[in-house]
């Protein structure tokens, strides 16, 4: 069994390889279309150029960046997190010894409030307390990634009651046995930046928020913080850890550090209870990418389901058609209908499930939903290279777009991770047989 679950991990792995760089290819293909169109429609319509820009921003450019970045990026550990495309992202600045409870309780003490979890709701949450300046001091903050992984939770502190500018920190939890270069031992690992502004990024023109050039001061700011308040704590630096220097990070802001490391040492803190528990079960939340590929398909499925009464009402539309030459009975058309309208209801049912399966995290789902819309947009392109069709935004557009968007979303590697994840608990929780054929206890 394990040598089968292996097997089947590194042909998914592969698939989403396959996947990946396929939704990548095809966004770039759906720009052309739509450069296209602007010229066919003309840019004075205010709506066209926002679809564009949204397009560009959140799926092209992102997508690109992640495939290069794979390529020229280290893997291994350069004191950087990578944001989500694989950028590179703030500089890791801080270093902590302690369980996490005993991280919160100094989190805590110092006046730092924990950060909720990016959603839907609380993304909604973040830009209306943004724009109308109203405080919402568990503002989330934006996913960062470090030993392959989203932090494991976030600090803040608002300024001005607002969360277009406060202080934030993101901690991760150091892998079993794993050391900072030179050998020294540390629990976690933290980023700390502020955040001066809300603008456009400069390498994926997203609207983010804008960080204080020099890190240093926020990483210090944060050491005072919780030093002030927990008199047990105490605080080492590791000098020049790395080089100073300056560089951008994965929004285009300028960033500056002196390379020092300080370590923040709570291990002399008390655990107090009824502060957040460990975060170890953070990855059973669903994606948003599984969120917005399953409403996809959804609307798919719609789509097909709303053919088909379609499609029985206008066999009468069809009593007059000739094959060769001779008039058609009216029968064998309806029955041709009736066949045609059987499939798409099939298909439309089939969909529904398969987006059934795509939230409840079944990765069966996701990869066929996949599968689909690949061999749908090969289609479209052979028919669009071949001259057998064009696509404009009143024939195909909007179905090709829908395809792109199911294949960027369930390729994305938060949603495959969720599938995957779900997947192994869901077998895990599965009951043993009673009988089992000792020949098959091997794996075999």
């Amino acid at each position: 069994m394990a040598k089968r679950a292996k097997k089947r991990t590194i042909t998914d792995s592969a698939l989403d390889h396959v996947f990946f760089v396929l939704g990548g290819t095809a966004t770039v293909w759906l720009a052309f279309l739509l450069v296209g169109e602007s010229f066919h429609l003309g840019w004075g319509q205010l709506w066209f150029p926002l679809v564009f820009w949204a397009f560009v921003a959140y799926l092209l450019l992102p997508r690109l960046h992640r495939i290069l970045t794979a390529i020229y990026v280290p893997g291994y550990f350069i004191g950087r997190a990578r944001t989500s495309d694989g950028l590179l992202g703030d500089p890791v600045n801080l270093a902590l010894l302690g369980s996490e409870s005993q991280v919160h309780a100094a989190m805590g003490s110092a006046g730092w409030t924990m950060a909720d979890d990016l959603t839907f709701s609380s993304g909604r949450r973040i830009a209306e307390s943004t724009i109308l300046r109203r405080s919402y001091p568990g503002a989330p903050v934006s996913p960062l990634y470090l030993f392959g992984r989203q932090q494991d939770f976030a600090y803040q502190q608002e300024v001005d009651n607002t969360p277009g500018q406060r202080h934030h920190v993101r901690f991760w939890r150091c892998p079993e046995g794993w050391m900072l270069p030179g050998g020294r031992t540390v629990a976690w690992l933290a980023t700390g930046t502020y955040d001066r502004s809300v603008g456009f990024s400069l390498f994926t023109l997203q609207i983010t928020h804008k960080i204080e050039r020099n890190t240093d001061v926020e990483r210090d700011h944060i050491v005072r913080s919780v030093s002030a308040a927990e008199p047990l704590v105490s605080v080492g630096v590791i000098k020049d850890f790395s080089t100073g220097y300056h560089s951008r990070n994965g929004g285009g802001d300028s960033i500056s550090t002196d390379g020092d490391l300080p370590i923040i040492d709570v291990r002399r803190i008390p655990a107090t209870s009824g502060l957040p528990g460990p975060s170890s079960h953070a990855g059973a939340a669903i994606s948003a990418p599984t969120v917005v590929g399953g409403l996809l398909v959804v609307a798919r499925a719609v789509v097909a389901l709303l053919l088909v009464p379609k499609l029985l009402g206008a066999s009468t539309q069809f009593a007059h058609v000739t094959i060769d030459g001779a008039p058609a009975e009216p029968s064998v058309t309806t029955a041709a209908l009736a066949v045609i309208a059987a499939v798409v209801l099939l298909f439309g049912v089939g969909e529904l499930v398969m987006a059934w399966g795509i939230l409840a995290g079944r990765n069966w789902a996701r990869v066929a939903a996949m599968w689909l819309s690949a061999v749908s947009i090969v289609i479209q392109a052979i028919d669009v290279s071949t001259g057998v069709t064009r696509i404009t935004l009143e024939a195909g557009l909007v179905g090709l777009a829908c395809d792109v968007l199911i294949l960027l979303a369930l390729s994305s590697g938060r949603a495959g991770n969720y599938a995957r994840s779900t997947s192994r608990r869901t077998q895990t929780r599965q009951p043993p047989r009673a009988v089992q054929d000792p020949r098959r206890a091997g794996g075999l």
